[in-house]
């Protein structure tokens, strides 16, 4: 055969080692695991560590790879939770806000509009009676001012609100793009606060997906119960604000008597020391909204009810210059500059903001607790005991598989046989380093993809056997028939793995769950075994003839 080129097979022979390097840690899954949780509760902790935790540090070598395939809920047990958001309990929180307001710009019209009312009205309505009927247009006017643009793609160039005249009634609204807008803000809040919730209780790989309009999926694996899970997720996060003493980047450094010492959300190495007492807590605001500022910049505006509001306005009055801190479960997630005076409780944060920083800021200033009620339409506890019998039985499986494929390629095809369970066993060793690279979920169909996968992975070394066997019935000489098996055979193993890859692109495509989870595996084993078929049992056979030079070959 014609010699592989020395940088292919130099090529061929890291990809193999690369393989075998990040494939091993899982043939010792229980101490690398609990030598990466301790690793990530070392650094949680800003680089203290307990005796226990430097213990197991040692579990495992730091120069080699620490990547492990995690494993989805069904093979380690835990928690399922398929939740509805409440998304229009928002609306009458937010017509609530807007009343005091509206009645503060109303009393500037009282000889026009008279006394003012509020009128029983739907959630997502604000109705006004005045006294003065012929006020309306006025009152309507004087509301209009109150609109903001919507802050999303869709409703580019619409307004939050709506101002109608009834009669002796002005109407307030929520619009359809204001709606759709907060809906998404509310699921997607909700979703930050869960997500924070899960990830500070140390859970392993949870999976929390936005589904559909208004449902978030939630699974945790390693967690005791459903019910466990709904009291995790249902736990208030701590928002307060703060006046700023100093910053520091010691994270050791005294913060003194009355005072805390803060890390910063985003920028890693910088501490706030701020005073213990807050100015405010997150129980007194009432919203925060992403926004422009006065030159069209993105920035964040936020606003308190009464108490916080008066607190809010005397202590930025005397504060003028300095920084305030917001502070979220113990870590400052933004200290702006206080400009000036800021009276009613409505403020606004700038920055160097984009679109997309300054509604994830909102969204973090909101995150104190849940913005609507959650409504739990599915729950399973799935036990370990059930996650350690599909472990089990996908082993088993894949064992039994294993052991067909490789006597079945053994007896038809001799000592060519074993060179495609060199490939073989390769391919497995290459998926499971790739799905570790990559952090993939493994689940019991995605158990069930390997073990499709070893059964289709010695389809590429068949095609090729058969053609070496026709072309030494031509009359070729072994390595020349080897030659032109491979070269012959190479576009209908294409052609088979293409729409192989095609299917499972779909699958990945259009699928969830499960079904995402068996097209991963699949859509990995058919590109790992492409590999391991063409190139590496080429080298395999090419490495034996040039050695052994056989006169004749069985196939």
């Amino acid at each position: 055969m014609t010699p592989t080129a020395t940088w292919k097979r130099i090529l061929i022979l890291l990809v193999i080692l690369w393989g075998c390097l990040w494939a091993l840690p899982n043939a010792f899954y229980s101490r690398v695991e609990t030598r990466n949780d301790a690793v990530d509760a070392i650094a949680r902790a800003d680089g203290v560590a307990t005796p226990e935790q430097e213990a197991d540090t040692g579990l495992w070598p730091s120069w080699l790879p620490s990547g492990l395939m995690p494993l989805g809920l069904d093979l380690r047990g835990g928690a399922h939770l398929l939740a509805r958001v409440e998304v229009t309990d928002v609306y009458k929180a937010r017509m609530d806000a807007l009343w005091p307001e509206a009645r503060d710009v109303l009393r500037g019209l009282r000889d026009q509009v008279g006394t003012v009312r509020r009128a029983p009205s739907p959630p997502d309505t604000l109705r006004i009676t005045l006294a003065n009927p012929d006020g309306v247009s006025a009152a309507v006017t004087a509301l209009r001012a109150l609109a903001t643009p919507v802050m999303s793609l869709t409703g580019a160039g619409s307004t939050d609100i709506s101002v109608t005249s009834d009669g002796a009634d002005v109407v307030v609204t929520l619009t359809d793009a204001e709606k759709a807008a907060s809906d998404s803000r509310t699921v997607q809040q909700s979703l930050e606060i869960i997500r924070n919730r899960v990830d500070q209780a140390g859970t392993r790989e949870p999976t929390i997906l936005r589904q559909g309009a208004d449902r978030i999926l939630i699974q945790v694996p390693g967690i005791g119960s459903a019910a466990e899970l709904k009291s995790l997720i249902g736990t208030t996060a701590k928002l307060s604000f703060h006046p700023v003493v100093s910053t520091t980047t010691d994270a050791g450094a005294s913060a003194g008597a009355r005072n805390l010492l803060l890390p910063s959300m985003d920028q890693k190495g910088l501490y706030y020391i701020v005073e213990e007492t807050p100015v405010v807590t997150g129980e007194e605001l009432v919203d925060s909204q992403p926004s422009f500022d006065q030159n069209g910049r993105p920035a964040v505006s936020f606003r308190f009810d009464g108490a916080g509001a008066r607190k809010f306005g005397d202590y930025t009055a005397n504060n003028i210059g300095k920084l305030f801190a917001i502070v979220l479960d113990n870590q400052v997630i933004s200290a702006p500059q206080i400009q000036s005076h800021i009276p009613g409780g409505s403020g606004i944060i700038t920055g160097s903001f984009t679109v997309e920083e300054s509604t994830q800021l909102a969204v973090l200033l909101r995150a104190g607790a849940l913005p609507a009620k959650m409504e739990f339409l599915e729950e399973r506890t799935i036990g370990p005991e059930l996650g350690a019998d599909s472990i089990r039985a996908g082993q088993t499986a894949a064992v039994i598989g294993a052991i067909a494929v490789i006597a079945y390629m053994v007896l038809s095809y001799g000592m060519f046989g074993w060179f495609a369970n060199i490939a073989l066993v390769l391919n497995i060793v290459l998926m499971i380093a790739v799905l570790s690279a990559i952090g993939a979920t493994l689940t019991l169909p995605g158990i069930a993809g390997i073990v499709l996968t070893m059964g289709m992975a010695v389809d590429a070394n068949v095609l090729i056997f058969e053609r070496i066997r026709e072309e030494l019935r031509a009359g070729l000489s072994p390595a020349r028939a080897c030659e032109a098996g491979f070269a012959r055979a190479f576009s209908a193993i294409m052609d088979a793995n293409i729409t192989a890859l095609l299917t499972g692109f779909i699958m990945y495509w259009i699928g969830s769950g499960p079904v995402r989870g068996f097209a991963v595996t699949f859509t990995l084993g058919i590109i790992t075994s492409m590999f391991t078929a063409i190139y590496v049992t080429r080298l395999v056979i090419e490495v034996y003839l040039n050695r052994k030079r056989p006169k004749t070959i069985v196939v």
